[in-house]
């Protein structure tokens, strides 16, 4: 057996294999672009490395394509295959167990299966990374930060991949709302690791909910040379500084950064996708007009509308076909999640328990209709769908916007309260409060009518 610099255990004989399955797992622990040859570089030096396999299977569940499925299945075979061929350490067959309840659409009992390993040797690092994203694509933000937190005693600055874990505690103790610790600990992952995007990444979710725009450019772009070697994660981080561009009223500097980075590549990667929707329906809810830029996501949605596979990108795709004024498509999309809520796995629980209600509301409001759930509540029950609170606040946002248009003062009011509550009052905030004290009770405006008009 051979223990990589990683510390996972492996059952093969091929030291290269598992030199090339180190350089895997860095590239996932940074975003980076090379992950996957990589592992074709591990697979083909020993093509019966166990974790090689579980690697590529998980890598295409979380990339949550309904077309991948077959794909991430093909690596459980391959892995379960390889592991009764030969055997396999402890942390190969956990790693198995893992793939293939998450193949079954169990990530929660995949990323407890994955902690097991950790439990047993904290400093074990991949299975950390793969339980971390898990539970954030399912919104177990609590279990993020109580992983974390049990394996941070363990972590010393002289083992291999201590930025990379710093990150990801870093990133846990933002979503739990300890911005001063996340911000110091996300600090220290950059300074230990250069290359950890995901720490950089936590730092800019702090000056987002702390409503510190200017630092978040600052900071943005001080590390940039780090990030922009990134995967696709860097368009996720350009989403971030475009974020911090428009709450300072700088629209040519947010589109900039939309044409020539966000959506520079018009891939069909949810994170791309979500990035994209949810920036133009910030800009679009303010009456700055978007040119053709939503087309392009329509397009993308209508392939979609009926790709189950995650909730919260079903979702964004229903923000693209709702701003386009394609009900019929939406209609399809909703109908979907529906039917999505009879069926099995941590999305069924999801759909049945938020994302149904919440896409019903969204396209009753689209169509100027009163919505049939409590607002206020169905807010609360957000972070069931995964993602992070900053990612989420676009449907905090239309929520709001729903009651305000309704002329339901009391209730957007407690929406924009409960919103407090995660992060500091922003120009959103500020201009949906003075909306409310000029729009009067009881009238309803047309869905296509901004509450304010956009001033520079």
């Amino acid at each position: 057996m051979i223990q990589d610099i990683f510390r996972l255990t492996h059952t093969s004989d091929h030291p290269d294999a598992v030199a090339a399955f180190e350089r895997a797992t860095e590239e996932v622990a940074g975003h980076r672009r090379d992950a996957g040859a990589a592992l074709g570089e591990a697979l083909a030096a020993d093509p019966q490395l166990v974790a090689a396999h579980c690697l590529k299977g998980f890598a295409q569940l979380i990339l949550a394509r309904s077309e991948l499925q077959l794909g991430a299945e093909a690596a459980l075979l391959a892995a379960e295959q390889a592991l009764q061929a030969k055997g396999g350490s402890e942390d190969e067959t956990l790693l198995v167990f893992a793939l293939r309840r998450a193949t079954e659409g169990k990530f929660h009992a995949a990323a407890d299966l994955l902690d097991i390993i950790t439990d047993a040797r904290p400093t074990v690092f991949l299975p950390l990374k793969l339980s971390h994203a898990l539970r954030f694509m399912v919104g177990d933000l609590a279990g993020m930060l109580k992983s974390t937190e049990a394996l941070a005693p363990a972590y010393d600055p002289a083992l291999e991949g201590y930025g990379y874990f710093l990150g990801c505690h870093a990133f846990a103790l933002e979503e739990a709302g300890r911005y001063d610790d996340a911000e110091r600990v996300g600090r220290a992952a950059a300074l230990a690791e250069p290359r950890d995007a995901w720490g950089i990444h936590a730092v800019a979710h702090v000056y987002e909910m702390r409503h510190q725009p200017a630092d978040g450019i600052a900071w943005i772009n001080e590390q940039r040379a780090a990030w922009t070697g990134c995967n696709n994660f860097a368009y996720h981080l350009a989403w971030h500084q475009a974020l911090f561009h428009l709450e300072q009223g700088e629209t040519d500097a947010t589109f900039h950064l939309y044409d020539t980075e966000i959506r520079a590549q018009p891939t069909d990667d949810f994170r791309d996708i979500t990035n994209a929707a949810s920036l133009l329906w910030r800009l679009s809810e303010q009456g700055i007009a978007v040119g053709g830029r939503w087309e392009e996501l329509a397009d993308r949605a209508r392939h979609r509308k009926t790709d189950g596979t995650y909730m919260f990108a079903a979702l964004h795709h229903l923000l693209s076909l709702l701003a386009t004024g394609d009900f019929a498509s939406a209609q399809e999309c909703v109908t979907m999640i529906g039917t999505r809520a009879e069926g099995t796995g941590d999305q069924a629980r999801v759909a049945a328990h938020v994302a149904r209600d919440l896409a019903e509301t969204l396209l009753r409001s689209a169509q100027g209709q009163l919505p049939r759930h409590d607002l206020s509540e169905l807010a609360e029950r957000l972070p069931l769908l995964g993602g992070s609170h900053a990612q989420r606040d676009v449907f905090m946002r239309a929520l709001a916007h729903s009651a305000a248009r309704q002329g339901n003062r009391r209730e957007a009011a407690t929406l924009l309260r409960l919103r407090a509550e995660r992060r500091r009052v922003d120009r959103f905030a500020e201009r949906m409060f003075h909306a409310l004290a000029t729009v009067p009770a009881a009238v309803t405006l047309p869905p296509t009518q901004p509450l304010w008009r956009h001033h520079a």
